[in-house]
């Protein structure tokens, strides 16, 4: 913004303050004096919470510089000056808003919500901008003042630590993205899609055929994440693009995740890895369900499974004792509490009620090396590599070779083996089907993509897999959350301990007839407790 709209601005401020924000006992001299009162007298430094008249002077003068234009004193009522005079330089410079205009409301304490109106102008283009936020009045550690405590989100609601707003034509031109059945894809519809839908017009805008139009946007300058528009002063035209989204899948998601706090979930077509359904329930709009790093708990037993009968070890029907505790290297597992031990299980009946030692007692047996897990979940199931090409950013999944306590911890999902809901449901789908097809949003028609490729597993070892998850879900751990479903179902339950949580991580993989789904829960507790019901949910839809 140049000085000469700057100074434009001055003269709607003065008439905001004395006809509108209720602060006229705060001319422009005052506010911008920064003197915070005193009269150049000196003052004791004063110590606890701000007070009311604090709270009220602090917000006056904060909210006057502001609406001014004046960023470097609006940021010397904060508790951050520099970050906080970058991002207010940025709201006029950058973002090109002008005509602010700020109302506070009731302060509760010291915290002040208030509403921002103002003008977006670009390019001869122009719209009205409104928000509301908040702001809290804390006390200077150092000078004892009353200030800002500042956070991005001051300046606007979605703004995140390194963000920044900008006006400009578009970076990539808009996408009206549409399901697997030709209907509209929004934000609107399917809110958790948003950070999903962003990636995807980042990645295919142009390629979808659109033109640019100018928008106000957030810009993630450190994470690398697509814009986020706010306003948009000039449309452009959105190329069509068409996902593998089922839009009764995505549905479902949306619903099932909003029941549990930082949910995430996806489902896949096991016959050809299109994704029907992906959804997170999370604060800070991270898509979990497919960037997610996290121990996946007994879900990980599929895939260990699935190596001890690929390397002769045992069989769906052979012996898989489950002793009351195993102990590998030093370390000592356990089963979940009141699970009875039974010395004569099979490895179905071990894996139906997700018996921990049993597969422990199991990972030293010849031929099996510290690298055999790792061998399974990249060369069958098509994990670990880096290679996905999803059609946005996604996590491959992590299998290391390691030695230790940690080779035992990785057979039952715990230790280092890093998933995502992504990344098991396409570990259903493989175990189901036998195929590793890798899960995709967008066609690979479209950029010419080569997808990842994995060999696969051997037919009966897919039909043992499907088997043990039929009786898991009919008879085993899943049985409950699986209730109620008609057709060919199976499922695996998993609860992965994360250090510093009271609860466990809840876990969830499933599958009924042609749709595979898993779900994640942070401090869930059981798979088949908060997991489970958001995995039935999906796969009740049908895709």
């Amino acid at each position: 913004m140049g000085r000469g709209v700057k100074a434009a601005v001055i003269g709607g401020v003065f008439a905001v303050m004395v006809g509108g924000a209720g602060y006229g006992a705060y001319n422009i001299m005052s506010a911008l004096s920064g003197d915070g009162g005193t009269s150049g007298a000196a003052t004791e430094k004063k110590s606890g919470p701000p007070g009311k008249d604090e709270v009220k002077e602090t917000t006056a003068k904060f909210f006057a510089a502001w609406e001014e234009g004046a960023a470097a004193t609006a940021a010397s009522y904060t508790n951050n000056d520099a970050a906080a005079e970058r991002l207010l330089t940025a709201f006029g410079d950058d973002a090109h808003i002008t005509d602010v205009k700020i109302t506070p409301g009731t302060a509760a304490g010291t915290t002040v919500p208030y509403t921002v109106k103002a003008k977006v102008a670009y390019d001869g283009k122009s719209k009205p901008l409104s928000y509301r936020s908040k702001l809290t009045v804390v006390r200077g550690l150092t000078s004892g003042r009353a200030l800002v405590d500042w956070q991005p989100s001051v300046v606007h609601p979605e703004l995140k630590k390194d963000d920044t707003l900008v006006t400009e034509q578009s970076a990539n031109p808009p996408i009206e993205a549409v399901g697997r059945d030709g209907s509209e894809l929004t934000k609107e519809k399917y809110p958790s899609l948003g950070p999903v839908l962003d990636a995807l017009r980042d990645k295919y805008g142009e390629k979808a055929g659109g033109t640019p139009g100018i928008e106000l946007v957030v810009r993630h300058d450190g994470n690398g994440a697509p814009d986020t528009p706010l306003l948009t002063l000039a449309e452009g035209k959105p190329g069509k693009l068409t996902t593998t989204i089922s839009p009764s899948a995505q549905a479902a998601a949306e619903k099932a995740v909003k029941r549990f706090a930082q949910s995430s979930v996806v489902a896949v077509k096991p016959s050809t890895g299109e994704v029907l359904a992906v959804a997170n329930n999370r604060t800070d709009g991270f898509n979990a369900a497919f960037e997610g790093r996290a121990a996946p708990g007994s879900t990980m037993k599929i895939i260990t499974a699935a190596m001890l009968i690929d390397n002769g070890v045992t069989s769906m029907n052979g012996p898989a004792p489950c002793p009351p505790t195993a102990t590998w290297q030093s370390q000592t597992f356990n089963n979940l509490k009141g699970m009875k031990p039974n010395e004569n299980a099979t490895l179905a009946n071990s894996f139906m009620r997700s018996c921990n030692t049993a597969f422990i007692k199991l990972i030293d047996e010849k031929p099996l090396t510290d690298a055999s897990l790792t061998r399974e979940a990249e060369q069958r199931f098509g994990l670990g590599q880096d290679n996905w090409k999803t059609g946005i950013v996604s996590f491959d999944g992590s299998v290391p070779a390691v030695g230790g306590p940690d080779r035992a911890a990785g057979a039952i999902g715990q230790g280092q083996v890093q998933m995502s809901p992504l990344n098991m449901a396409s570990v259903t789908a493989t175990a189901i089907t036998g195929t590793f097809r890798q899960p995709y949003l967008v066609s690979p028609e479209l950029d010419d993509r080569e997808l990842a490729r994995a060999d696969g597993l051997k037919a009966g070892t897919a039909a043992q897999l499907k088997q043990m998850m039929r009786l898991t879900a009919t008879q085993g751990t899943a049985q409950e959350a699986m209730r109620g479903l008609g057709g060919d179902i199976g499922a695996k339950t998993g609860s992965a301990e994360v250090d510093g949580n009271a609860k466990s991580n809840s876990w969830f993989t499933g599958f009924r007839d042609d749709i595979a789904a898993a779900a994640m829960t942070e401090e869930g507790g059981h798979g088949g407790d908060a997991a489970g019901p958001i995995v039935a949910a999906v796969l009740r839809t049908g895709g």
